[in-house]
């Protein structure tokens, strides 16, 4: 008696996420000679594939997707995504994953076409959610059912700030801009997160999931794309939204749509946690009850269209679209895009003229089915569709080789921000699709590489301007290690780079460690620890500061005191301009003993600076004087080095020749407006005389003009004090300042001519101060001449003086002659 083969097993595999259904289906088709798997995604198409391909090598399996075909000369298996599953070709074992899609209200249709009609010739095994079961059973009733429990719980663990998630944890919206906002967030707060959006490429998603994984960030943020496809070592997922746009306007997510992403966390043995975040309050009871429980509403109803298409014109293949179904649980599905895409193209005359007959009908929905992966259906891809079908419908019946090339080459750039590389990826994967239809162009297999090239690039063109963005892996890195309770090495170079783990965290600054800012990482756990290393290393560098040579320290123009380029100290306020004091600048391990030596030596240094660079009013001071003439040196020496000479009138007519001489030899010059000490009027001594009037008043250093402009007129800052101007060696006079000497000659370059009555400004004494006319009229005018007009000419004429009291009850010297004139007769005679 002939023995009857057993009828085809139907298998429907059942439950939650992380229950290893994947695993059994694949377990089951490479038990069968042959066989074909079809996945939601094309990611998930490949990540099998190449499992596959380990275990039974490359030329057993076929990968076919809308993008990439892989198709070895006889393959027993077949790995696809679900709309491209070539189900003209009988096999042994055939699968669905992620069946409950049925109901998605975009692709549903073709989940539902394969589960009413796809079969394996002895087993068909379809594997999702629970939530599809009473409507299969309803539909399908010989299905055999099997239940798979999850492998680990999922507990709820209520509301947290985003800089609280712990590590670990996707964070999940459903907008960029959200994902955006979010993932910048967590780079300032935790260094660093990988960002999967539904728009990246496979391998920019990839890329970015790799380094989660790999552990070079501990966050992710994401849409619901992470809700299918990609297994992670998640330990928590927090919500930072639960409303979607969901291509008719917003609504919530349903506590089944929550667990499918939900169920991310905790991967097989290993429970997982999930909560909300951000904006998004605390999750209502009954969906927490019901992701902890795994208890859903079932599905009410699946997406169906029609398959048995008519091609007969372009109306009755609308038409046969239309069609509504007739089962109870079934609905019409929502217009597809390619159905969009026919209904926007019979409206184009010139595709209606070629689309006359069935094939041309038939060409004319299979262009419609070319992908818009921006997901937009704008203008631009109608019109992408009708250039294509006018081209394949024509007499040539193929793509052009140049028109292909130009469109691609306007994709192959990978400048642009990360919106402009998404919107360049998702150009080029229609190409990738145009380019697997080998009966459309020619040298398909040319053009494939071609464009897988491009995406390639793109890719991770996109995969580094997001990086850029949203990781930085020092602080990212410094985050991990500080956490831990591992022993952190650290260490101080000889340049005083401060490094922990190897990762640069600051600079020691002379003796005062300079924390780097460092994105996510509080300063108080960089300085913890830092602070391993820097107390014996600071402490040592102190003691070599305290026994250097003058040589390795400096003042700068703030008062800062620096030491082999690091700054030490900055200068205080003393009892006199020519002694401020010194105020170490050092961290909290220089102390006691330590920082009393560097205090002294800081001190020393800076004394020794001030005597070099202002050594004549040293030497003045150690001049062996007379009463008169050693007052007047205190002066000069107390004020740094000038003085109105009206100010010191009595005292330098007390001067005897031989300490005139001697203050003379010094450098020091009596003038008609100044007495002051020539050789400080070098630029240097000038600017180290305004630091220490500065530091005096308590401060910041007025600035001076540049050392050129030293010797010509410049105007005052009213805001200062004369006498800041006559400290650093300068003349004050209407509201101008000029060298003491430039000022000395300008006054007798003036008297001279004075002399001879009214004198004009010329070159010589414009030359003087260095100022444009009107200065000079204000310089001379400050020296006691008067302006006059004379048929149109300015001239300058002495001014008449009134004798005024001296100090003490003695006249004054007439300015227009010269207050020393007595001192001069003398000298002259």
């Amino acid at each position: 008696m002939a023995l009857l083969s057993p009828a085809p097993r139907l298998v429907a595999v059942l439950g939650p996420t992380n229950t290893g259904k994947t695993h059994l289906a694949i377990e089951r088709m490479l038990g069968h000679r042959s066989g074909m798997i079809g996945f939601p995604l094309r990611l998930l198409a490949r990540e099998n594939y190449d499992r596959i391909v380990k275990l039974r090598g490359s030329r057993a399996v076929a990968l076919i997707t809308g993008e990439e075909k892989i198709l070895p000369p006889n393959p027993s298996y077949f790995v696809c995504t679900v709309e491209s599953m070539p189900l003209d070709r009988p096999v042994d074992f055939l699968a669905v994953d992620e069946i409950q899609l049925c109901a998605d209200p975009e692709r549903g249709h073709v989940f539902t076409a394969r589960l009413l009609h796809a079969r394996g010739l002895a087993e068909t095994m379809f594997l999702g959610a629970d939530t599809i079961k009473p409507l299969m059973r309803r539909l399908v009733p010989e299905f055999e059912h099997i239940s798979r429990p999850r492998f680990s719980t999922l507990a709820y663990t209520g509301h947290k700030k985003v800089t609280r998630l712990p590590r670990r944890s996707a964070v999940v919206a459903f907008a960029v801009a959200d994902v955006f906002s979010l993932a910048e967030l967590i780079r300032r707060q935790r260094g660093g997160t990988a960002v999967v959006l539904g728009a990246l490429s496979p391998r920019a998603r990839n890329a970015q999931v790799g380094m989660f994984q790999a552990g070079e960030v501990d966050y992710l943020v994401a849409t619901d794309a992470i809700g299918m496809g990609l297994n992670m070592d998640l330990d928590h997922v927090a919500f930072a939204r639960i409303g979607k746009f969901d291509g008719r306007g917003p609504r919530r997510l349903t506590a089944a749509e929550i667990v499918q992403i939900a169920g991310r966390a905790g991967r097989h043995m290993s429970d997982g946690t999930f909560g909300t975040t951000a904006e998004q309050g605390p999750l209502a009871p009954e969906i927490v009850e019901a992701v902890e429980n795994h208890r859903f509403d079932p599905l009410t109803r699946l997406n169906w269209r029609n398959t048995d298409l008519r091609f007969e014109s372009i109306e009755a293949l609308l038409k046969s679209l239309d069609q509504r179904p007739t089962r109870p649980g079934l609905v019409q599905a929502r217009e597809a895009d390619d159905h969009r895409a026919l209904q926007a193209l019979a409206r184009n005359h010139e595709v209606r003229e070629l689309a006359r007959h069935r094939g041309a009908v038939r060409l004319l929905w299979e262009v419609c089915q070319i992908p818009d992966f921006r997901k937009v259906m704008t203008e631009s891809h109608t019109r992408l569709l009708a250039l294509i079908y006018g081209h394949l419908a024509g007499p040539a019946e193929r793509l052009p080789a140049p028109w292909i090339a130009a469109q691609m080459a306007n994709l192959d750039r990978i400048d642009g921000d990360i919106d402009t590389l998404m919107a360049r990826i998702a150009h080029i994967r229609t190409w990738t699709y145009i380019t697997h239809r080998s009966d459309w162009v020619e040298g398909a297999a040319g053009w494939q590489e071609r464009a897988r090239g491009i995406e390639d690039r793109l890719s991770d063109a996109l995969h580094e301007r997001i990086t850029q963005r949203f990781v930085d892996r020092r602080s990212a890195f410094l985050v991990r290690r500080l956490a831990s309770d591992d022993e952190l090495a650290a260490s101080v170079s000889a340049t005083g780079e401060v490094r922990v783990e190897g990762a640069f965290v600051g600079r020691l600054d002379g003796l005062h460690f300079v924390p780097d800012a460092i994105d996510g990482i509080e300063m108080r756990m960089v300085n913890a620890a830092a602070n391993r290393v820097l107390r014996s290393a600071i402490a040592a560098r102190a003691r070599m500061l305290a026994t250097d040579a003058d040589a390795a320290f400096s003042l700068d123009s703030t008062g800062r005191v620096c030491w082999r380029g690091g700054v030490v100290g900055r200068l205080v306020a003393g009892e006199r301009l020519l002694a401020p004091r010194v105020e170490a600048i050092a961290g909290d391990f220089v102390e006691g003993d330590v920082r009393d030596s560097v205090r002294r030596r800081l001190a020393a240094f800076v004394r020794a600076e001030i005597e070099r660079r202002l050594a004549p009013l040293f030497a003045l001071s150690a001049l062996s004087l007379g009463g008169a003439a050693r007052g007047l040196a205190y002066q000069l020496s107390d004020l740094l080095g000038s003085l109105p000479a009206t100010t010191v009138a009595r005292e330098v007519a007390a001067l005897d020749r031989a300490d005139r001489a001697a203050m003379s030899r010094s450098g020091v010059r009596f003038g008609a407006e100044m007495v002051y000490v020539e050789p400080l009027l070098r630029p240097d001594a000038m600017r180290l005389r305004a630091l220490l009037w500065a530091v005096r008043q308590g401060r910041a250093p007025p600035p001076l003009p540049v050392a050129r402009r030293l010797s010509k007129a410049f105007a005052t800052d009213p805001s200062l004090p004369a006498a800041f101007y006559t400290a650093c060696g300068f003349y004050v006079g209407g509201g101008l300042a000029l060298r003491a000497d430039r000022a000395e000659q300008l006054a007798a370059s003036a008297r001279r001519r004075a002399r001879h009555g009214a004198f004009a400004a010329d070159d010589r004494l414009l030359q003087l101060a260095g100022v444009d006319p009107p200065g000079l009229r204000r310089l001379l005018t400050s020296l006691g001449y008067r302006a006059v007009i004379d048929n149109g000419a300015e001239s300058f004429v002495a001014r008449p003086r009134r004798r005024e009291a001296a100090p003490g009850g003695a006249a004054a010297a007439p300015r227009d002659g010269h207050p020393f004139a007595k001192l001069r007769e003398l000298k002259l005679a």
